[in-house]
């Protein structure tokens, strides 16, 4: 172990409430959780997490940061993962930025549940796709078997709806109406909302279009934000 994973790791563990850790694996257990099984947690706070990605994004090389986003510890993957977001977010270097994406990709085992997912793909993966026209490593990722490869895919478009750009999170979503997953239809309908956010005539227009098709979990949270009465409409079936 470098010198400075044990730093990072020594500074986590004095920021640990063991209550909190205590916590995690009960919400896991009862269902109500988005957490991946066998994940162990130390209880730091995500601001905490965030001050210490701060204090050492810039004193890790990449490689050291392998070897702290593979811990079997959450907190340890999701600092890394602000770490990473940090690196991505200082530098002007497009070769650097490519260098974190493609350390990205090749870390997607170790972004195995939904917290570390939407902490980090969105910020890193989606903006630099819409940055530099790379809609086919979204793509490529939406059409992975794995669930979770899906879920990164269609969060990471949330950079397009930040900016207006809606057509690849529409294909994206359309793509998995159909998915087995009540969590993917989660991630769809919040994506969906988000677009309603920016334009909320697109959303209409897409729903008119699919709302039929929709599992129940994706449609109650595609139109959480509009009136009411248009809500019981689609809830109802009467468009």
């Amino acid at each position: 172990m470098s010198k400075i994973i044990k730093e990072i790791q020594e500074a986590l563990a004095v920021l640990s409430i063991p209550e909190k850790a205590e916590f995690f694996p009960k919400f896991f257990k009862t269902g109500k959780g988005e957490y991946g099984e066998g994940d162990v947690f130390l209880g730091v706070k995500v601001p905490d997490q965030r001050s210490v990605a701060k204090e050492y994004y810039s004193k890790i090389s990449l490689d050291e940061l392998s070897e702290l986003l593979s811990s079997k510890y959450h907190e340890h993957r999701l600092t890394a993962l602000f770490i990473l977001i940090s690196k991505f977010e200082k530098t002007k270097d497009k070769a650097i930025k490519g260098e974190i994406v493609a350390f990205y990709l090749n870390h997607l085992q170790h972004v195995n549940n939904w917290d570390l997912v939407d902490s980090s793909c969105y910020k890193i993966l989606g903006r630099y796709a819409f940055e530099n026209q790379r809609e086919d490593l979204l793509k490529k990722l939406s059409d992975s078997d794995e669930m979770w490869h899906k879920r990164i895919a269609v969060v990471g478009t949330m950079h397009y709806v930040k900016k207006g750009s809606f057509d690849l999170t529409k294909e994206l979503v359309t793509q998995n109406l159909k998915h087995s997953h009540d969590l993917m239809h989660k991630a769809n309908g919040w994506l969906l909302r988000e677009m309603g956010q920016k334009n909320e005539a697109e959303l209409i227009t897409y729903l008119n279009k699919y709302y039929k098709e929709m599992p129940r979990t994706c449609l109650r949270y595609s139109i959480e934000k509009l009136d009411e009465e248009l809500r019981q409409d689609y809830l109802k079936g009467r468009i």
